[in-house]
């Protein structure tokens, strides 16, 4: 006798009705401009932004000593060892060798801008550009950003319509979204590797304007100066920064910056970037409770330059600042980026908490220069440590005697610092073996220094002196 299974066949008619209902609502729910969906291959994008992307080596020459252990020794024994070795080994004069580095770099205009990093170019003579069909041009640097790490360069001649990508919104880009990089690893000539973007607004320790992409796709020495793109072609950063041993670890300077950091580069050939004369720092949730706050947004004023901007506007120590020019600051990261890249003359708002009102008052941008930035206070994000430039304050405050140098005022609990055994009151003598006086110095090396890597410092304590390797952050 037949046997019908009619209940069973309805069920899994129904399910899977029920399920293409499901799945077209789902659909109709993505935003419009969300990238959807895993794609089948990349293989068509690969192709269309191959072509855009550089090989960038350079030149340059190096001085080696001819006493191989002066690296090692420096000038800190008063130059006996230099006579120790001479009475061996006789004068042995420097010489110079020519070193070169690989880099990659994105053709942004039909006659011949290319972006790329600065540490790609920095200090180097001779440029040469390795285009996707095998020619070779001659480029020249524009204008450098170190701060950023971008660079403009230009080629110079032998070229004609060349092919293009266009700067995206890396505003819009969301965790999730894929993305594709294309560069140069190990001198391996455009490699694409794919993956998401892992987080927006990353603050990595390496400078004052930090606000990176994080991404899964696999970035390694050679990439740097080549581009992140989304899945329209779009260039949404600038890939910079490897995490050592930290596999699906990568950085990428936001288009939106580099769109702003390039316009200038062609422009005037530096950077130039508003300042209003305070120092900040984090709004821990201590001092959120100490001021009556219920979040910790914001940035505290730890101080404020005389005849500022900020001092002239009427912001006192201890305001914290709310919004600069309209624009949220939800913490103390925030504000050095976006008072940078307002217009300098501009007048703009700033909304403040003062004794838990908040008040609104107009501030004129000035200009940063080298000696504004040299003075202030760094945040203490990164390695966990707040630094500042020696003065008579803070010489007092620790019963310093040193004229000059990078005094540690607060070591984070817990922070690499911290692990490492430095102390509020310690004064950093160098970075990386090098000298440093003042904080633009200190920032300036540790931004010199390889990304993911230990940095050495030679930390004086009293009547000591010692050296502490910290760890990347």
């Amino acid at each position: 006798m037949a046997t019908h299974n009619f209940p069973c066949t309805f069920f899994r008619t129904g399910t899977l009705i029920i399920l293409g209902i499901w799945l077209h609502l789902v659909a109709l729910s993505v935003p419009a401009g969300a990238q959807v969906g895993f794609p089948h291959s990349f293989a068509d994008l690969a192709e269309r932004v191959r072509p855009s992307v550089v090989n960038i080596s350079s030149t340059t020459t190096v001085k080696v000593p001819g006493n191989p252990f002066r690296h090692y020794f420096g000038d800190r024994d008063g130059g006996n060892f230099d006579e120790f070795f001479k009475h061996f080994f006789g004068d042995t004069p420097d010489r110079e060798m020519k070193q070169q580095s690989l880099g990659s770099g994105v053709i942004v205009s039909r006659d011949g801008y290319i972006l790329t990093n600065n540490h790609v170019v920095e200090g180097t003579g001779e440029i040469k550009v390795k285009l996707s069909d095998g020619r070779e041009l001659k480029a020249r640097v524009i204008g450098r950003d170190p701060k950023t790490d971008l660079a403009l360069i230009k080629v110079t001649s032998g070229f004609e319509n060349l092919p293009v990508l266009t700067l995206g919104d890396s505003e819009k880009m969301r965790v999730g979204d894929w993305v594709l990089a294309v560069g140069n690893p190990f001198g391996l000539e455009l490699t694409v590797t794919q993956g998401i973007i892992s987080a927006t607004g990353r603050v990595i320790g390496s400078g004052p304007y930090d606000n990176f992409l994080q991404t899964d796709a696999p970035i390694n020495p050679g990439n740097s100066g080549g581009p992140l793109v989304n899945l329209r072609g779009e260039v949404v950063g600038i890939n910079t920064a490897i995490v050592s041993g930290g596999q699906g670890i990568g950085f990428a300077i936001p288009s939106d910056l580099a769109k702003s950091v390039m316009t200038q580069l062609r422009e005037k050939g530096k950077v130039t970037r508003g300042w209003i004369g305070v120092s900040i720092q984090s709004v821990t949730p201590e001092i959120a409770k100490a001021f009556g706050m219920k979040d910790t947004r914001g940035a505290l004023v730890g101080d404020v330059i005389p005849e500022g901007p900020a001092a002239r506007a009427g912001i006192k120590r201890g305001d914290i600042i709310l919004a600069f020019d309209g624009r949220p600051v939800k913490s103390s990261n925030d504000l050095p980026r976006v008072v940078a890249e307002t217009a300098v003359g501009k007048q703009v708002e700033v909304t403040i908490l003062r004794d838990k009102k908040e008040i609104r008052t107009p501030v004129k941008v000035a200009e940063l220069t080298d000696a504004r930035a040299a003075t202030g206070e760094a945040p203490a994000e990164g390695y966990g440590m707040k630094l500042s430039n020696l003065d008579d304050q803070l010489r007092e405050r620790f019963g310093l005697t040193e004229n000059a140098g990078v005094v540690v005022t607060d070591v984070a609990s817990g922070s690499v610092a911290d692990d490492a055994g430095i102390e509020a009151g310690d004064v950093i003598k160098e970075v990386n073996r090098v000298p440093v006086r003042n904080l633009a110095q200190y920032q300036e090396q540790i931004r010199k220094g390889t990304s993911g890597e230990p940095v050495l410092l030679l930390v004086q304590r009293g009547k000591e002196t010692f050296y502490v390797s910290l760890q990347a952050p």
